[in-house]
């Protein structure tokens, strides 16, 4: 193992990799993190599959073999294959794990965004579809969004939440887990194999303050450039602790077997070169939390990565990091709310790129 990913490991970071594709899978790529690197987990998302299928000839053989479908049967087909196989390449660490990790996620088409009912519908649809205990259906922080993760983790379906940018919808998340879970309890699920983590955006936060702070152009707007993501995330984690402390439903489920739903680092790839390639995981590191990056961001973690303990007695520098944005007129809660929306449209523009290629491939091989 590499000793930085170990650190970071046994400081109570789960490390998943933020991407998939059959090529990785058929490499034997996949397996090689798993056993050098600490990953215990996978994340995907409407760009990850986008780039995936984008490729010429590493689906075809299976496009062959579905005929001339339509592209919504297709490429549900070719990306639920991908995460069955590679939920079967992680059984053995969510075993060992009791299903904290081992974890692979699929997300819900992101033109649901907005569209409640027939996301609860499609996530039962993949959870069944893809017929894996250690599998995660992602479903958006979307103000629609919340009553679906409540209701898809009422039928005992691991999810995982993600789009989170703010701390008030990051409460919100924690409130529709909760409740979620009870109702599953209610419903007489085994909680004991359920899983959820909140995926929690981080460095498109930088992205947005800092530009922001660059317009205002002043000392005082400067020195606070690439610190209010990390204080953001900060104070979530805070958020974290102090509602499965202090909840009073918390205490009688996890008395039954739950476990608590996971604070996620997503967005980690560092995307200003002035910045360390590992800042958004050496920044973050604390127990029971899970960091999802892409490669090169793993890269450069096991390369120089620090991953000692960093979240610890810094929320009141947090808190002064947000108040010092506040007070230079950067109202935090706008920026949170255009990164969602601008989140949702980024999935949609992938979703469609999925289609086209799949289409794509589709007509190639039925030439």
């Amino acid at each position: 193992m590499s000793e930085a990913t170990q650190r970071t490991s046994d400081s109570g970071v789960s490390i998943w990799l933020d991407d998939l594709s059959r090529t990785r899978i058929e490499s034997g790529s996949l397996q090689d993190l798993i056993a050098h690197k600490n990953v215990v987990g996978v994340t995907t998302n409407p760009s990850i599959f986008q780039k995936a299928l984008s490729q010429v000839g590493p689906y075809d053989e299976q496009l062959k073999q579905l005929g001339k479908v339509d592209v919504e049967t297709a490429v549900r087909e070719l990306t639920t294959t991908d995460v069955r196989n590679a939920t079967d390449i992680f059984s053995e660490v969510a075993e060992k794990s009791d299903y904290v990790d081992g974890r692979v996620s699929i997300e819900v088409d992101p033109r649901l965004a907005h569209d409640t009912e027939t996301t609860k519908k499609q996530a039962v649809e993949l959870w069944e579809k893809v017929n894996r205990p250690n599998a995660m259906i992602k479903i958006p922080a979307t103000l629609e969004g919340l009553p679906a993760i409540t209701a898809t983790l009422a039928k005992g379906i691991s999810v995982n939440v993600t789009l989170i940018f703010s701390l008030e919808r990051y409460e919100q998340v924690m409130d529709a887990f909760i409740e979620g879970i009870a109702q599953a309890a209610a419903n007489g699920h085994d909680l004991k194999h359920m899983g959820s983590v909140a995926s929690f955006f981080v460095s498109r936060v930088d992205t947005a303050v800092d530009k922001l702070l660059e317009q205002n152009g002043s000392d005082a707007a400067k020195a606070l450039e690439g610190k209010a993501a990390v204080a953001n995330a900060r104070l979530a984690y805070q958020l974290f602790e102090k509602k499965f402390a202090e909840d009073p439903r918390w205490a009688d489920l996890e008395a039954k077997g739950a476990k608590k739903q996971r604070p996620l680092w997503a967005s980690t790839g560092t995307k200003n070169a002035a910045y360390s390639d590992c800042k958004y995981v050496d920044e973050l590191v604390a127990p029971f939390v899970v960091n999802t990056m892409p490669e090169k961001t793993l890269n450069a973690l096991a390369d120089h990565g620090n991953g000692a303990e960093s979240i610890s007695g810094t929320y009141e520098e947090s808190k002064a990091v947000m108040d010092k944005l506040a007070e230079l007129g950067i109202n935090i809660k706008d920026v949170t709310d255009q990164l969602e929306s601008a989140g949702v449209s980024q999935f949609i523009n992938s979703w469609d790129s999925v289609l086209a290629d799949t289409q794509a491939g589709i007509d190639r091989v039925n030439a």
